[in-house]
């Protein structure tokens, strides 16, 4: 009887898997001979590009629209401003994350921030904006990343300075990121930038959950993912696995607080604990924050030594700027108030942001028939994906020199002006525009000033182009090796 059971079970599930996927194949129109479909289907672009997000700029600056539409993947991708404005501005209730991106990403964030729409998110926005948002926060936040710099990060890159030693400043990064963002989450310090570069397993379980996840995007149909899950085969095996060690850490110090207490705490995961009873969805929101705090901010630093390294004009500067500001002082770190006097740095790292955005794409699903400003339609239930990093490759964007790395586009009579955010959606924009985005930049100056202040930073092979590999976020294939000199040595 169970047996009889079992196998009609499985008999039906795979009967209506292969139903569903004809369906979607012919929603999708996989045999579309299209110019575009037919180079994505067959790789062919990868003859020309590196990285995926090339050829994705490449084709939407041969758009007379900025605009194109990858049939077989049922996605509209654009790097029109006007677009973006419209997405993320005018119709924003008709563009939200929508469930097949939850589907992706929900097992590893689940009701977090980043893969919820409706009032779930505005519970978590306006709670994420007060906290994010009080002065005792971001000095808490600030503080920390001071300490790691002092106690970590300047003693490693001495330890190699005098040694000629290779070491690959991404992995750094990473880890004094993962570092950061867990002690400001969790009040926990994983110690991954010890001298000793010790392996953190709740690191690698982490990395892994979200590169797996992300690999569930770029799967041509969504039932591959979904059926390797219900079988746990693969890849989902390997995701669920991860995913457990993640949920095992996550509940483990939601236990310990719940026992030591947490209304003196000033780690994000004590601040909810104190409106929010529900161990899960605590879970889910510390998380997302962990992800958000801890690729973007590693990224970011990465792309930004690597232009750094072949415009030394720029470190020039930026030193310059240090010195106006901050003199001969022998005080270890800038303040808030002498960051914001450092016009130079803050537009070199918008710039550096410009050309290298931590997330290269974002995508929403309409969830009624539209018109782009550009007259492009869009269909209930499409993919719409803005994309930055073609956006800061544009020329109708930024200018014939848009490929160029230079600050000074930022800067007027010495002093830092913005541009239009959804010229420049590296943030996000409107509504949903990055809460943590102060907090993140101010890490990476800090992190900047203090390495170019005692270290001259010699990046292997500057003339090797950054390969991306696969993630949410950008990560650069084999890291980026360098060599460590200090100043004056």
């Amino acid at each position: 009887m169970c047996s009889a059971f079992c196998f009609m079970f499985f008999s039906f599930t795979l009967l209506f898997s292969l139903f569903s996927l004809l369906i979607y194949v012919l929603r999708l129109k996989l045999w579309c001979n299209c110019e575009i479909c037919h180079a994505f289907l067959t790789s062919s672009w990868t003859k020309e590009f590196d990285n995926l997000c090339d050829w994705y700029t490449h084709l939407l600056k041969k758009s007379p629209t900025g605009t194109v539409h990858i049939h077989v993947l049922g996605n509209i991708i654009t790097a029109n401003p006007e677009n973006v404005e419209h997405i993320l501005k005018t119709r924003f209730e008709n563009y939200p994350k929508g469930k097949p991106f939850s589907a992706i990403l929900g097992d590893l964030l689940g009701r977090g921030i980043f893969n919820v729409d409706g009032d779930s998110w505005k519970f978590q926005r306006k709670m994420a904006s007060l906290e994010l948002g009080s002065i005792s926060i971001r000095m808490h936040a600030f503080d920390i990343v001071k300490s790691e710099i002092q106690s970590r990060l300047i003693p490693l890159l001495s330890s190699v300075s005098s040694k000629e030693q290779v070491l690959d400043l991404q992995d750094v990064f990473r880890r004094f990121s993962f570092d950061n963002i867990c002690k400001f989450s969790f009040g926990l310090d994983p110690g991954c930038l010890n001298l000793s570069l010790p392996i953190s397993e709740f690191a690698e379980a982490f990395d892994l959950a979200s590169k797996l996840s992300a690999k569930r995007g770029m799967a041509s149909s969504p039932l591959i993912w979904k059926f390797k899950r219900l079988f746990n085969l693969g890849t989902e095996k390997q995701l669920k696995e991860a995913i457990k060690m993640v949920d095992e850490f996550a509940q483990a110090m939601i236990n310990q607080r719940r026992e030591k207490g947490f209304s003196d705490s000033n780690d994000l995961l004590s601040r909810f604990m104190g409106t929010i009873n529900d161990d899960k969805y605590l879970r889910d929101i510390v998380i997302s924050f962990l992800l958000a705090g801890r690729d973007t901010v590693a990224s970011g630093l990465t792309s930004f030594f690597w232009l750094l390294s072949r415009n030394p004009e720029v470190e020039s500067a930026i030193l310059d700027d240090l010195e106006r500001v901050m003199g001969s002082s022998d005080q270890q770190f800038a303040s808030f108030d002498q960051m914001r006097e450092m016009h130079y740095l803050h537009a070199a790292l918008y710039e550096s942001l410009r050309l290298f955005p931590p997330v290269q794409f974002d995508s929403k699903f309409a969830q009624e028939d539209d018109i782009l400003p550009d007259c492009t339609f869009v269909r209930k239930g499409a993919r719409v994906t803005y994309h930055p990093y073609a956006m800061g490759r544009m020329d109708r964007v930024w200018g014939s020199d848009c490929l160029e790395y230079k600050p000074e586009r930022w800067l007027k009579n010495g002093r830092y002006i913005p541009e239009n955010a959804y010229k420049y959606p590296v943030f996000q924009a409107g509504q949903r525009v990055c809460l943590g985005k102060e907090m993140a930049l101010v890490e990476m100056k800090s992190v900047v000033l203090a390495i170019i202040r005692r270290f001259k930073i010699q990046v292997a092979d500057p003339n090797q182009a950054p390969r991306f590999a696969p993630g949410l976020t950008a990560t650069v294939r084999g890291g980026l090796p360098i060599l460590v000199q200090e100043r004056g040595a």
